[in-house]
């Protein structure tokens, strides 16, 4: 596993370290996903988010630990959470520290049955949150029946968007909606002082891309806070 952190500019601190499956080669997760067999497809993820409690454990984490899943591994069970739960007991890593992340890279099938799993959960107080929004399925309609603690605003949007009005005045009123909704939004794939500068006008205060620091495996990695 691989860590990437995501910053509260703000408060000069790490919000989040979200975990990436990487090959022993260093394959990107891409590759490895593309190496699994659809019927293992389940088990292997739930055995990423296990092995990433038991890393960030072991790593003396304090921040919260951002796992991906897919909608469909959630919607109308309780297994993954229940999954990730219990190693982060065994960890004795904060099951409060827990974040997941719902990828965009499938059409929610039961759109009802996610926002109940995690409904449902809320008690644990671990975060929600969705991923890469404006890229694939991860859309308003996902945010209209599923509101989460967190939506990340995917890099297609976030490049270079000090340089694009259209891209400005679409990020700008959807920041506007998250925070009317009390959404906390991230901006993905940050790779220049210029993009913190416009997202941060517009209200954006966490962030996560080179800029700050890329996926390091088994090590926490230094965060550039001077370079925004």
């Amino acid at each position: 596993m691989a860590f990437q952190p995501i910053v509260d500019f703000e408060r000069r601190e790490i919000f989040a370290h979200e975990a990436l499956v990487r090959g022993t080669s260093g394959e990107g997760a891409l590759e490895v996903l593309s190496r699994v067999n659809p019927r293992n497809r389940y088990a292997f993820h739930e055995a990423c988010r296990v092995k990433a409690i038991e890393t960030a454990s072991a790593l003396g984490m304090e921040s919260k630990l951002s796992l991906n899943v897919l909608p469909n591994d959630i919607s109308g069970q309780t297994e993954c959470f229940h999954t990730a739960m219990v190693a982060a007991r065994r960890c004795n890593f904060p099951v409060h520290r827990l974040m997941f992340e719902i990828t965009e890279v499938e059409r929610v099938a039961d759109l009802p049955g996610l926002a109940a799993a995690f409904d449902a959960h809320k008690v644990h107080g671990f975060t929600s949150a969705i991923d890469d929004f404006g890229a694939a399925f991860a859309g308003f309609e996902l945010l209209a029946g599923f509101q989460p603690d967190v939506v990340k605003v995917d890099m297609g949007l976030v490049r270079n968007i000090h340089n694009d009005p259209v891209r400005l005045s679409i990020v700008k009123g959807f920041v506007g909606t998250c925070c009317e909704l009390g959404i906390r939004v991230v901006a993905e794939g940050v790779e220049s002082s210029e993009e913190v500068h416009a997202l941060r006008a517009m209200g954006v205060g966490l962030f996560q891309g080179y800029l700050f620091a890329r996926p390091a495996i088994a090590m926490l990695p230094a965060v550039a806070w001077d370079a925004a």
